[in-house]
């Protein structure tokens, strides 16, 4: 699966791009501080010693270069969620796998009581696994290769970073991978109606305006999506004032949709079909995948 294709960098992935750089820029600050080995989500942070500072920068902040590598690759590679869902709902999935899954660490550190092991990893470990429930279910496989007699998928070597990542501190870094895999499971099964809450307005524009990236030749957003929605309306009304339209030729698929289905990882071939059938419509598209995956 192309994890790069699609739409360049950032675009129309703001809360990916803000996620990224408060990851990395918490843990070379950190770091050059050597205060990295000190973080760590633990028992005493919530229940004896609570210190707001440490609980918010061991969410983010990698305790070493690896794991920095591994997690920023994984979270951008996921930044192709954002652009399927949208920010607003995006966000939603990042605050309540990232409540959820905290609190299903600090349980687990309760019930395990191990002296050893009192302090997990520092780091988005519960997010981005939790990213990975979406990758499991949501993106198909497109293609499969063989080495040396045994079959693998285009997803082969996202799920290897991910195994690496997973163990690489062993407990410290299992037990934050499964919690978020549950909260998103939860978030999947739509628990409290979550799935239909939105975050507000002006912290979504906030988002949209800081870490937005550059519109690449495209026009704009929200335009767009209000042509996209009035656009169905508009042919019901000419038909009725009209008749019948005349057999039009399918258009051609843009270059840059193509990438971006091809980037959630779907064949080329199915994406120009299906934007044809959706005349270049990108969510219609991708629901028209989803639905041929699905059956």
């Amino acid at each position: 699966m192309n994890g790069g294709g699609g739409l360049s960098g950032f675009q129309n992935a703001p809360v990916t791009r803000a996620l990224i750089v408060a990851c990395g820029f918490l843990t070379v600050v950190l770091g050059f501080r050597g205060r990295s080995r000190h973080l760590g989500f633990s028992f005493q942070d919530i229940a004896k010693n609570p210190r707001i500072w440490r609980i918010f920068a061991s969410a983010l902040a990698f305790s070493s270069s690896p794991e920095l590598l591994f997690g920023v690759y994984l979270l951008y590679y996921f930044r192709v969620f954002e652009r399927q869902i949208g920010s607003n709902k995006f966000s939603v999935f990042i605050l309540f796998s990232s409540v959820v899954s905290t609190l299903l660490e600090f349980i687990a550190l309760m019930l395990l009581k191990d002296t050893k092991f009192n302090i997990l990893a520092s780091g988005p470990y519960s997010l981005i696994f939790a990213l990975f429930v979406p990758f499991y279910f949501d993106i198909p496989i497109s293609s499969r290769f063989n080495i040396f007699g045994v079959n693998f998928s285009n997803k082969f070597f996202i799920y290897t970073a991910g195994l690496q990542l997973l163990l690489s501190n062993w407990k410290r870094s299992l037990v934050p991978g499964i919690c978020g895999i549950l909260a998103a499971s939860l978030y999947r099964l739509n628990l409290f109606g979550i799935r239909k809450i939105k975050i507000p307005g002006a912290i979504a524009s906030f988002f949209s305006q800081y870490f937005a990236g550059p519109p690449a030749g495209t026009s704009n957003p929200s335009r767009r999506n209000i042509t996209q929605n009035l656009s169905p309306h508009m042919n019901r009304q000419n038909q009725r004032n009209f008749g019948p339209a005349r057999t039009v030729p399918l258009p051609e698929p843009t270059e840059s949709s193509v990438e971006t289905l091809v980037s959630m990882g779907f064949d080329a071939n199915s994406a120009r079909q299906a934007l044809r059938q959706a005349r270049n419509d990108l969510n219609a598209a991708t629901n028209i995948l989803l639905e041929a995956h699905s059956h």
